[in-house]
């Protein structure tokens, strides 16, 4: 698909960090929120990664937020942040492909992983786990449809020592399951019964420079996120309860060694916002909400020149649509 270039003549929206951010405690100072894409109907469900130089976003259009066979994942790049162009669109005929997540193989390509939800169940399989993989973020070939991934959602695949890692859930991984690849085509279960208390579904997988693993876990249709560490090879996990619900977890590992969390957050006002994880202490820490709320979360983190980027996805602004913020790291 020839690439479109659009300018948008948005204006960015300075915010204050929210006085529970304290400058002692090594806040985030944000620089600005701009809105990147509304082309669909309805825009959502985001990831971002930086590729070959370039910026790389990607997310669903659809006519709703639910399940509906208008469902694509588009991805767009941008050299700056301001200016996009699409680069590629997938579709699947008579089923909606979603949560799409960006991620770097350990080859070095760039990985989408997404999941089709058949608009029409075939042998009572409603959905496939699917993954595309492309050299130059153009060139995306052909699907990889991993049998292991039938029937299951696997969400947000984490590269260390040159595996690849992501949970499945609901069908038949609604206890969860860990998988793993060496290329994303094919994926192998490493570990079955993965959630704490047997339901849960979206999770963001973290790895520190001394082999720890790390999850971020959003546990059953209404409970409490949760925190998960192991030690290699990644099989017995400790998890601690948040004492919040969240929604679309992501977290990554700043280079001064903190885990920083974008989620959603239901009390009081639903909304993204910006979270400290303390993984020792099994604690989260809101310090930033983003431009948010109602239809809104499921964000994409990168640390890149002391700053933070971050995709996100709202309808505070009526129609949902796809936002980036840029926060500088204090000193």
């Amino acid at each position: 698909m020839k690439a479109m270039l659009r300018l948008l003549a948005l204006c960015a929206v300075i915010v204050a960090v929210a006085p529970v951010a304290a400058a002692d405690e090594g806040g985030l100072e944000l620089i600005e929120v701009r809105r990147i894409w509304d082309e669909g109907p309805h825009n959502a469900f985001t990831d971002l990664v930086r590729f070959q130089g370039a910026w790389y976003c990607a997310f669903r259009e659809g006519e709703v937020h639910g399940n509906h066979p208008s469902g694509q994942v588009r991805v767009i790049r941008s050299d700056d942040g301001i200016e996009w162009e699409s680069v590629a669109v997938f579709t699947w005929e008579d089923g909606d492909v979603r949560d799409a997540k960006l991620s770097i193989t350990g080859e070095g390509h760039i990985m989408l992983t997404s999941a089709v939800y058949f608009t029409s169940a075939v042998d009572d399989v409603a959905r496939q786990s699917v993954t595309w993989i492309s050299n130059d973020g153009e060139d995306w070939g052909s699907v990889y449809a991993c049998l292991s991934g039938t029937d299951t959602w696997r969400w947000n695949t984490t590269w260390h020592n040159g595996m690849g890692y992501n949970v499945g859930y609901t069908g038949k991984d609604a206890a969860g399951t860990l998988y793993r690849t060496r290329d994303g085509k094919s994926w192998e279960t490493h570990v079955e019964d993965f959630f704490p208390n047997g339901d849960g579904n979206e999770t963001s997988l973290v790895f520190g420079p001394d082999e720890t693993g790390y999850c971020l876990l959003r546990d059953g249709p209404d409970g409490n996120g949760h925190i998960g560490v192991a030690q290699p090879p990644y099989t017995d996990w400790t998890w601690s309860d948040l004492g919040a619900r969240i929604g679309g977890p992501e977290m990554i590992r700043l280079s001064d060694g903190r885990f920083l969390a974008a989620v959603r957050l239901y009390d009081e006002n639903v909304r993204t916002s910006l979270c400290w994880i303390d993984p020792d202490d099994g604690t989260m820490t809101e310090f930033l909400e983003l431009p948010s709320g109602g239809d809104t979360s499921y964000a994409g983190l990168v640390e890149h020149n002391g700053e933070i980027w971050m995709s996100y996805y709202s309808s505070h602004e009526e129609k949902s649509s796809i936002y980036l913020a840029r926060l500088r790291i204090d000193e």
